[in-house]
Order: structure tokens, then C-alpha cells, then sequence
């Protein structure tokens, strides 16, 4: 049988780009050898988020005489967290598998490859694939294989029983102390989640500051507010080595010997096809076949993938939209959140262009103020010499909503005073935005 439009993997890129295939008439198979919702949904984006909801209510209990309010007998069972987290992510599932039937996408469970050594064919019926010992042929191919967890050459780390993001999401018992080799978004949530559920948390990254990516000031201010909770950093520090429960670490040359009950191995991820290239409308060098999501290793975020996947099939219907990039949002939910859009500080730098800054801390905000007793935040605006916003770093809550806004802005190109003049609704956090242009 040949269809129109086969595509491998289902996560956030694959299901996307088949129910729009679906929907659009088109005959689309997907191949997922797994299971739908890919990394992000199994065990990554909704997760992590499950789990750090857990962990925010258990603080907010905590912290309730701030607000009048009396709680006693505050604790948690990690065992009901791990369940609730697996219960939703069951019922996602069965969601993608409902908005497949309803657009007609047939579905494989199965590791699909070309049909010759694993490499791509055309033949008359169309690119020929095989999965479970069945050649399917299509008229178009979307690759959407996503990623995995990168394994640095640290000497004893394969003879060590480190944990990586997917096993430390099945933990059923708390450890005592957790070291996480890696600052970036997925080693930083982890951090929180442990340090609020009492274990010691130590980070150990290679960098000068956590959240590589991110703007290096509003990093540095959430690394400040997650010390004072007792996550020990130890930055510009190299992993030397890994030993049962001893990490050896160095930094200016000297040496150092750390412990803990349990590592955590958050080192960043790798696509699963490298050197892939593609071009504005996500096709590959094979203009028959289409590359979206983490392969593409433009932005791993399941937001990218999923506009991503959204070009690559209105391309293939004739439309010509471009991918554009200057406005992925990016977002940490820790405790406080932190959310980025649009070029950092240092980004502007390295660019040449002139800009300037604007910032307001985020107690400007009556609402946040409210809600936020004791809180700190800070909302950070880079504008051109123009008035052109070039981009918004926020930390304090609810920084992942609100940047929704900025991006909107940057992604229109518009300037400060055209945004200032848009009314925002009083009293709300996203105020600030305002208030800082």
C-alpha cells in the first residue's frame, strides 16, 4: 500500500505533523517503535512538570503561615507522586491515540528503517520503509526521531549506577543526597524537585553559569535564590571521574572528592541522526523528506517541533511558510520559574548590533507582590536602538505564561511603544512587562 505521507516517530513533531496530515485529506501512516508522546510526554516535559507540581504545593503547605494560614502535618508520599505522574501521562496518551483515529492516521508500533541497510529508497510506489518485516511506501517522509540523554567519556561513569532523566522519574524512594552532573534546564528542575522533598542536592557544571542558553543574569539571580534552599553549585568545574558513590571533580586545577547517595547524569541530549540538515521549509537534502523536531538539533523544546512539523506538512500542501526561529520561547519551572524569548544580553553582544536595557524588579507587580510573599523576580527587556524588542528574560511567577506575550511582540517585530500601548488588565503580573518598557 503506499500513502501520501509516512512519518517516523510520534512525539510531539510526529503526532503533530500527522493529525494536520490527517486532517488535510492526506493518507498518513506513523511509525512509533515505543510509545506516542515521544520523550516529551514519557519522560520528559509533562513528567517533570507533574512531579514539580507535586513539589510546589508541598512548599506552598510549608510556607502557608505567610499567607494566615495554619496547615499541620505537612508531608508527602513519593510513591503517590510517581502514580499520579504515570496516571497522566496514560491519559495523554490516550489522547494522541484519540486525535489519530479521529484524523484517520494509521498507526504502527514498531522500529521503522529504509528498506535497503537502513538507508532511504525511492522505488516506483514511493520511499520505501520497513517496520515489523512489512515494506510500506510513501509519497513524502517525515523524519521526527527525536533525540536521547548524551553519555559524556567520564572515566568509571558506565561501571557507576547513575541514574539519567528517564529512571530518576520512576524513583519510588527518596535519596538522601543527589548529585546531578549538568546545569542546564532538565539537571536545574530535577534539582528543585529533590531539594524541596529534603534530599541534599549538589550540581556540578562544566560552564561559568547554569541555563547555558539562557540570559546569564537571570540565571545567575535563580542560581542565588536555589542556594539559599541549599543547592550546593560548583561551577567551571570538570567531572574528573565517577567511582560507586565518589565523584571526583576538578576545578583550576585542583582536585576535590565529592559524595552522594545517587547521580543523576543531566549532560543534555544528542539527535538520534547527525549531521541532518534542513532548510526553511524543513526538508532534507531529499526534498521528498522532511526532518522536524529534536533531529534537527535547531532547538530541542517540544514547541519548536511541533511548528516545525506544522511547516513541513502545509509546505507539502502547497503552502510556503517559513520557519522562523528569533521567537522560541524558552521555560524552567523551577521555584522561582524563569522564561526567555528572543536574544540574551550576551547574545546582543556578540551580535555587534546596539541595544539597551530595561529592567524592573518583578515586586513592581501588586499581584505578584500578593502572591508572592517574601518573592523576588526580575522582568529584563533588550530593545534596539529603534525601540525594536529584541528580547524578554523573566524570573518569578508565572514567568511561562507571560512570556507568551513577549514572544507574540518579538515575533511581530514590534517596538516598545507599540506594545505599551496595548492594556494590559490590572492587577496582573504580566503588568510588569509593560510597566518596564
Amino acid at each position: 500500500m503506499t500513502y501520501d505521507l509516512a512519518i517516523i516517530g510520534g512525539g510531539p513533531a510526529g503526532y503533530t505533523a500527522a493529525e494536520v496530515a490527517g486532517k488535510n485529506g492526506l493518507k498518513t501512516v506513523l511509525f512509533e517503535k515505543k510509545a506516542l508522546g515521544g520523550v516529551c510526554l514519557n519522560e520528559g516535559c509533562i513528567p517533570t512538570k507533574t512531579l514539580l507540581y507535586s513539589a510546589k504545593l508541598y512548599q506552598s503547605a510549608k510556607d502557608s503561615a505567610k499567607y494566615g494560614l495554619s496547615i499541620e502535618n505537612i508531608d508527602f508520599d513519593l510513591s503517590k507522586i510517581i502514580a499520579r505522574k504515570n496516571k497522566i501521562v496514560r491519559k495523554l496518551i490516550a489522547g494522541i491515540k484519540a486525535k489519530m483515529a479521529e484524523a484517520n492516521v494509521e498507526v504502527v508500533v514498531g522500529e521503522a528503517i529504509g528498506i535497503e541497510n537502513g538507508e532511504w529508497r525511492m522505488e516506483n510506489e514511493g520511499i520505501g520503509i520497513l517496520c515489523n518485516n512489512v515494506v510500506y511506501h510513501a509519497k513524502k517522509l517525515i523524519l521526527c526521531s527525536g533525540s536521547e540523554a548524551a553519555i559524556p567519556p567520564i572515566p568509571g561513569l558506565k561501571e557507576t549506577d547513575f541514574q539519567t532523566s528517564r529512571e530518576v522519574l520512576e524513583n519510588k524512594e527518596l535519596p538522601e543526597s543527589l548529585l546531578i552532573i549538568g546545569g542546564g534546564v532538565i539537571g536545574i528542575e530535577f534539582a528543585t524537585f529533590f531539594n524541596t522533598l529534603g534530599t541534599k542536592v549538589t550540581v556540578v557544571e562544566m560552564t561559568d553559569e547554569i541555563l547555558g542558553g539562557m540570559d546569564k543574569e537571570i540565571a545567575a539571580l535563580l542560581r542565588a535564590e536555589l542556594t539559599k534552599k541549599g543547592i550546593e553549585f560548583h561551577l567551571n568545574t570538570k567531572v574528573a571521574a565517577v567511582q560507586n558513590h565518589q565523584i571526583k571533580i576538578e576545578k583550576n586545577g585542583e582536585k576535590q572528592t565529592l559524595e552522594a547517595s545517587q547521580i543523576l547524569l543531566s549532560a543534555g541530549r544528542r539527535p538520534l541522526i547527525k549531521d541532518l540538515k534542513v532548510n526553511e521549509w524543513m526538508q532534507t537534502e531529499n526534498p521528498d523528506i522532511y526532518a522536524c523536531g529534536d533531529i534537527t538539533g535547531q532547538s530541542m523544546l517540544a514547541h519548536t517541533a511541533v511548528k516545525e512539523a506544522e511547516i513541513a506538512v502545509n509546505h507539502l500542501l502547497g503552502k510556503n511558510e517559513k520557519m522562523s526561529y528569533k521567537a522560541i520561547p524558552g521555560v524552567v519551572y523551577t521555584f522561582p520559574e524563569v522564561a526567555g524569548v528572543g536574544l540574551t544580553e550576551e547574545a546582543a553582544q556578540q551580535s555587534g548590533i546596539t541595544y539597551s536595557i530595561k529592567k524592573l524588579p518583578m515586586t513592581y507587580s501588586g499581584r505578584f507582590v500578593a502572591e508572592n510573599e517574601m518573592g523576588n523576580g526580575l522582568c529584563k527587556i533588550i530593545e534596539a536602538a529603534d525601540g525594536t524588542i529584541l528580547g524578554v528574560h523573566l524570573l518569578g511567577n508565572p514567568a511561562s505564561e507571560l512570556i507568551v506575550i513577549a514572544g507574540i511582540a518579538i515575533e511581530k517585530g514590534m517596538k516598545s511603544d507599540e506594545l505599551k500601548a496595548i492594556v494590559f488588565p490590572h492587577p496582573t503580573v504580566g503588568e510588569i512587562i509593560r510597566e518596564s518598557l
